[in-house]
């Protein structure tokens, strides 16, 4: 009988227990033996697999972070050290891998699977959604509505006092997440890291709107953009009638019950991944969400950079006048 291994290696994001749900129910109705990695490739370094029933994830689909554990293992980046990891899975008879995680885990998948016979399988899970090759990856929906709900309950603090608002989104490479939380929110600035912060140009926006009138702001930034706090200490500085307030939002955007599209997004991706596996027709695979449907590309497809979407930057800039 073929086995099939499943790891979350690095960030967790929400949704990924629906996926781990997916693989399972659909690789046991298929005939496949599955086998769980706890904590990531720490795990698979320290041989720490067991074996998944379809019991085993009752319970699961509704609940953030995943039940396989994760932890930050840099040195996988190793050669010698991956070395180990394929061992492992040989002596296991495990020769499929489906990989749920981000850009830094798809990519050491791709290591593994041009360093051996392993079949690889990435899915796409990272609150970023920053995996080239796809729309959108698991968990992503989730963090975004849990910012703005957040952000929606600051607005009412932010109007009722006339206050400058600075909200700090996770995003430490990338804007995904505060341009797509901008535009919900309605905020009226957005600073993200592809874009060089430019205090002068901020508060030029800032002064008009009090020109005009305006007397509360929502400012969203991602972490990667700087310090928030001294941004908002800028701020205060050059507009000293201008009261301003930092909140960071910080790690509630990785927790919580997944929403509707992350639980649905998970249950497909995990479903297709294993029937790829099942058709013996492909290897070395990523499960895509493009256009509304699913699209199987190479692995090789997260080597590749993805860019930000500028026109929301304008959507924002239009929209918040």
């Amino acid at each position: 009988m073929s086995k099939i291994g499943i790891v979350t290696p690095g960030g967790d994001a929400p949704g990924m227990n629906a996926c781990i749900r997916a693989v399972v129910r659909t690789a046991i109705l298929e005939g496949f033996d599955v086998f769980g990695i706890m904590r990531g490739w720490k795990g698979l370094i320290e041989n720490e697999i067991i074996k998944l029933t379809s019991r085993d994830m009752s319970g699961i689909i509704n609940k953030g972070g995943t039940i396989l554990k994760s932890q930050r293992f840099p040195e996988f980046k190793d050669r010698k050290i991956r070395e180990t990891a394929i061992k492992n899975l040989i002596n296991r008879g495990i020769e499929n891998l489906i990989i749920i995680g981000g850009e830094g885990s798809l990519n050491a998948g791709l290591r593994i699977s041009r360093e051996s016979d392993i079949n690889v399988i990435g899915i796409p899970a990272s609150i970023d959604n920053d995996v080239y090759g796809t729309e959108e990856t698991i968990g992503f929906d989730t963090a975004v509505n849990t910012a703005v709900d957040a952000i929606d309950k600051i607005r009412d603090t932010a109007t009722s006092h006339e206050r400058i608002f600075i909200i700090e989104v996770m995003g430490r490479k990338h804007g995904f997440i505060a341009l797509e939380v901008g535009i919900a929110s309605g905020a009226e600035i957005v600073l993200i890291p592809e874009i060089p912060f430019n205090l002068k140009k901020v508060i030029n926006v800032l002064k008009k709107g009090i020109e005009k009138g305006k007397k509360s702001y929502i400012i969203v930034m991602a972490e990667g953009v700087g310090s928030s706090y001294t941004i908002g200490e800028k701020i205060s500085r050059l507009l000293p009638h201008s009261e301003v307030r930092v909140t960071v939002l910080g790690y509630i955007q990785r927790g919580g019950k997944p929403t509707y599209f992350s639980r649905k997004l998970a249950s497909i991706f995990g479903f297709n991944a294993v029937k790829l596996i099942a058709s013996n027709k492909s290897k070395n695979k990523m499960i895509t969400w493009n256009r509304g449907e699913i699209m199987i590309k190479d692995l090789s497809v997260v080597e590749k950079e993805k860019r930000i979407d500028f026109e929301f930057e304008e959507i924002i800039e239009i929209l918040s006048s």
